[in-house]
């Protein structure tokens, strides 16, 4: 038996998208872009090591970096600590609370940095047991296990690469402890 051949339909009409299907769309790739630009524009800085502020009593601070971190790259911290205090001596953007909140010459007048591998050795109780000298152990241990050093005073601002030695450098300690600079500050108007 033949069947009757029924006549062509026409293809359906592809209906346009929704108003609303149009908006969760727009907003759902707006979201992605979003965040992707914001993640852009928040990067951390990948010129210096990163790191990681230990602990801060008064004006001395405790910073703890990666243990892979060479001292090349904790050179250009310090570096960038020093171009931090020469230019506008502000280093709430580096994470560091003010060390002269009282100061109405500036937030950040004195301030030493003390740069460790071990995050031990930048813990609060650490750095208060150095600070006040009541324990050589710990004094001794935390000046061996330094891997570098930022002073900033109202005349003047020191880095040093490695642990603190006793007395002057000389050609036995230049292996792996040196300073850096040592630069006079101009004093402002």
């Amino acid at each position: 038996m033949d069947q009757p051949i029924s006549p062509a339909r026409p293809a359906p009409q592809k209906k346009p998208l929704d108003t609303v299907v149009k908006l969760a769309l727009m907003v759902f790739f707006g979201s992605f872009a979003l965040i992707w630009g914001g993640m852009y524009l928040s990067r951390p800085d990948r010129s210096i090591p990163p790191y990681s502020i230990g602990s801060q009593e008064g004006t001395a601070v405790a910073v703890h970096v990666p243990p892979w971190t060479s001292d090349t790259e904790i050179e250009t911290l310090i570096e960038r600590f020093r171009k931090v205090g020469q230019e506008r001596r502000n280093f709430g953007a580096m994470k560091i609370r003010p060390t002269t909140p009282d100061d109405p010459q500036g937030r950040y007048r004195r301030m030493t940095i003390y740069i460790f591998t071990h995050d031990a050795w930048a813990e609060a109780d650490i750095l208060h047991k150095y600070l006040t000298g009541e324990d050589r152990e710990v004094r001794d241990g935390f000046r061996r296990a330094l891997r570098g050093f930022y002073r900033l005073t109202e005349s003047e601002a020191e880095g040093r690469i490695g642990p603190l030695v006793e007395g002057p450098d000389s050609a036995a300690t230049a292996a792996y402890s040196r300073q850096l600079f040592k630069d006079a500050i101009p004093s402002s108007p």
